[in-house]
């Protein structure tokens, strides 16, 4: 028997779409805001937030207009669509027909901005945001983004016959005097994706009617809805042709402003009197690793010297080997920059990925005494580069020499004298897109509070609990079958990790009643023919026989995931907290953890259950553990 939530078909998911008569008949009704908080309370589950509802008070009123003023009566609208696979919406989309019965849609982000200030980040404005300036990247660019994956999802504009997509931003609060967002240096783009202000009702008004005047709009809205979304990407299956410089993730939002720091301090470096220091903040599927990988192939075109750098060994060889010979050179390990390696300044750039797996030292048994660094390795990183780059998650350490953490970067850095940029990733493209699951998750395993307490029956992530651990190997291994190393199989380091046998088979170790399994090969010199090496595990055909654990999995994401939720990590009904069994554990390394023991299991089950896009199937060993897991899920 397998339980399950109630699982719904990945939705196009929208608050509000219709004719526009009755868009503005809604409006002028004053329920238009009643519908679009209905509807979102439905779908996500929480409420809506008070300034959100204000937003669209306001902002729509501005839409009814130039439907009004300029006959687009006979048009359809959509308000707040999801992106597929994220969580990201987009704000309005029309749709119509142009005087030559062309199908077309319109993006239209919508801005309150009255006020937007320049700063020296190319690529990057500075507004009042969430009660703060902040640099956010240029609305011409964020509303690129949609395009570009809207474009990317759905094949209705690339199916004959093609509908068209035209992208824009109307700031109807903004006057063109204030100059800044049409500044020369964002001649380009404003010109591929234009922005409207309140001085160009007109204009704009005219732009909608050309695209748009023609009417039909709920035909070519229903054809848009029934368009198929293509399948989401995985970063493994395109990292080789990143790497020399083919676009193939497109970047949205806060991803963006990131991502144009980097860029600008990286161009600007050898003018710059201070290190920079940037910190990227993100949970699982966050594009952290897309948006390093996108700086690397970036700088290296340049020909600057950049560097990748992680503290896996399993995600760094997996890496090596998929670009191959010629550009493996430039991922390295953390322990690569100490200090009697690496001069200061050496790098123009270090790209720092996985950045919590940074430890105390770079020193190990095997560093000869003469080679060993004085300093902390985070020091090293700082010290290397002139730019430097930290990827990170503190949710995700998972054992006690692994020590990286935003506040020590950030103290680093001071110390150093580095101007230091943070940004945090919000949107994310795992667990199809559903940040509900994740929050879920967080809560249950008490990693942090959120207003997630169940998991809802219309999440769009596939999750099921399976009374066995053959059941659940079946159905990933029937994943796998459907699309090659779409799954694998994970657990909680609760066996020992045997060499191989002398002819190379991998031994048994996973055992649970009559389920038998091989932990990933660990030495590739004893493997047999046809077996992966471990650092293949996540990508070799044959990885879905064996079972990977947190050091092999740890920056690798799969369609399905399936973990088995050891029992050195048990929830305790009685005092309705999670309790670390050490005992339980064969990790040697976790088990010498004094205190936090708890701390480290509970985020590993999280890196673990957060591995999947479109799915997490479990088996827990501990049935009270299994049992409060249920209690949080809606029937």
């Amino acid at each position: 028997m397998i339980y399950k939530r109630a699982k719904l078909k990945h939705l196009k998911m929208r608050l509000y779409q219709g004719p526009t008569q009755q868009f503005i008949k809604d409006i002028n009704h004053n329920i238009i805001v009643d519908k679009l908080k209905e509807n979102f309370e439905n779908y996500y589950g929480h409420k809506v937030n008070i300034g959100e509802m204000n937003s669209w008070n306001n902002s729509l009123q501005f839409v009814k207009n130039l439907v009004i003023e300029f006959d687009l009566t006979d048009d359809a609208i959509c308000v707040e669509y999801e992106l597929p696979y994220t969580h990201e919406r987009i704000d309005c989309l029309l749709f119509g027909r142009d005087n030559n019965l062309q199908e077309n849609v319109v993006i239209i982000e919508l801005k309150q901005w009255s006020k937007v200030e320049d700063c020296d980040i190319d690529g990057n404005v500075v507004t009042f945001i969430g009660g703060a300036n902040r640099m956010i990247a240029h609305p011409s660019l964020q509303v690129e983004g949609y395009h570009l994956l809207l474009k990317d999802f759905l094949d209705v504009f690339d199916v004959n016959p093609k509908m068209e997509l035209q992208s824009c931003v109307y700031c109807h609060n903004y006057s063109k005097n204030e100059n800044t967002l049409f500044l020369p240096k964002f001649n380009d783009i404003v010109q591929r994706f234009p922005v409207f202000t309140k001085d160009d009702f007109q204009t704009f008004g005219n732009f909608l009617k050309e695209k748009l005047g023609k009417g039909d709009g709920l035909e070519v809205l229903n054809r848009f809805s029934k368009s198929n979304v293509r399948p989401s990407k995985k970063l493994l299956d395109h990292t080789s042709k990143m790497i020399t410089g083919q676009k193939i993730f497109h970047l949205i939002d806060e991803q963006i402003a990131a991502n144009n720091t980097i860029l600008d301090r990286a161009k600007k470096f050898s003018k710059l009197k201070k290190k920079s220091v940037i910190i990227v903040k993100g949970g699982p599927g966050t594009g952290k690793s897309v948006i390093a990988l996108n700086v690397l192939a970036e700088l290296l075109s340049r020909g600057q010297k950049v560097f990748h750098a992680t503290g896996s060994k399993s995600f760094t060889t997996t890496l090596q080997n998929i670009v191959g010979k010629r550009a493996a050179s430039q991922f390295k390990y953390f322990n690569n920059f100490a200090q009697k390696s690496v001069s200061e300044n050496e790098l123009d750039v270090l790209i720092c990925d996985e950045a919590h797996r940074i430890r105390k030292t770079s020193n190990t048994r095997f560093t000869r005494r003469d080679s060993r660094s004085e300093l902390p390795q985070v020091n090293e990183l700082v010290r290397a580069a002139k730019v430097s780059i930290f990827f990170i998650d503190d949710k995700q350490i998972v054992r006690p020499d692994e020590i990286g953490s935003v506040a020590l970067i950030k103290e680093t850095a001071e110390k150093y004298g580095s101007e230091i940029f943070e940004f945090e990733l919000k949107t994310q493209f795992r667990c199809s897109g559903s940040d509900g699951y994740l929050n879920w998750l967080d809560n249950t395993l008490q990693v942090r509070e959120t207003a997630n307490l169940f998991l809802s029956k219309i999440e769009k992530m596939d999750f099921k609990i399976f009374n066995s651990p053959s059941e659940l190997y079946n159905a990933i291994n029937e994943k796998n079958k459907e699309k090659a190393n779409s799954a694998r199989l994970v657990a909680g380091f609760c066996w020992p990790w045997s060499d191989p046998k002398p002819d190379g088979t991998l031994v048994a170790d996973v055992q649970i009643g009559d389920f038998k399994m091989p932990w990933e090969g660990r030495d590739g010199k004893y493997l047999a023919p046809g077996i992966p090496q471990w650092f293949q595990w996540a990508y070799d055909p044959n990885g879905v026989n064996q079972c990977g654990c947190i050091y092999t999995v740890q920056g690798f994401e799969f369609e399905y995931i399936g973990v088995i939720f050891g029992n050195d990590l048990i929830y305790d009904t009685n005092g309705k907290k999670w309790v670390g069994i050490k005992e339980n554990s064969e990790d040697l390394t976790l088990k010498r953890a004094k205190e936090n023991f708890t701390e480290y299991a509970k985020n590993v089950y999280r890196v673990l259950m957060t591995r999947g896009m479109k799915g997490c199937y479990v088996y827990f060993m501990d049935k009270e553990t299994e049992r409060f897991f249920k209690s949080r899920i809606m029937n």
